[in-house]
């Protein structure tokens, strides 16, 4: 029996984490098992997680299935990003370079910050009050 060709990357986003994996084939695109027009509604949203494959020109030669948990729908399209972009990377190291230049392969580090004790919020303070 033939062997399953696919290429696997981990995206993660605030507190999203898309599991990707490309399989060679017509183009086809999932997330979470629904198409990905229908899963990422906004223009944004779907430039956002294809802006990999448009810089890469391998849009048609794979069928991408997407598994997402986590965070909000704008941080599951960044997580799905580089999720892509890994997995391209395991398929063709020569296009790190390439997607390196376009900010695609490093980690947006950026998270909600913690609140603090003695105060409303992470940087709100409790109202003063001098009389």
């Amino acid at each position: 029996m033939a062997e399953l060709v696919q290429y696997y990357g981990t995206g993660r986003r605030k507190t999203a984490i898309a599991r990707v994996f490309l399989r060679p084939g017509s183009g086809d695109f999932k997330v979470n098992g629904r198409a990905f027009e229908e899963y990422f509604v906004t223009p944004a949203q779907r430039s956002a997680a294809k802006s990999p494959l448009a810089s890469s020109d391998a849009a048609a030669s794979f069928n991408i299935i997407a598994s997402v948990l986590g965070g909000g729908v704008r941080g599951q399209a960044d997580a799905v990003k580089l999720g892509i972009a890994r997995a391209l990377m395991q398929f063709n190291a020569e296009l790190r370079k390439k997607l390196k230049a376009e900010g695609l392969v490093s980690r947006d580090s950026r998270g909600k910050e913690r609140k603090k004790y003695g105060q409303k919020g992470a940087r709100k303070r409790f109202q003063f009050s001098k009389r």
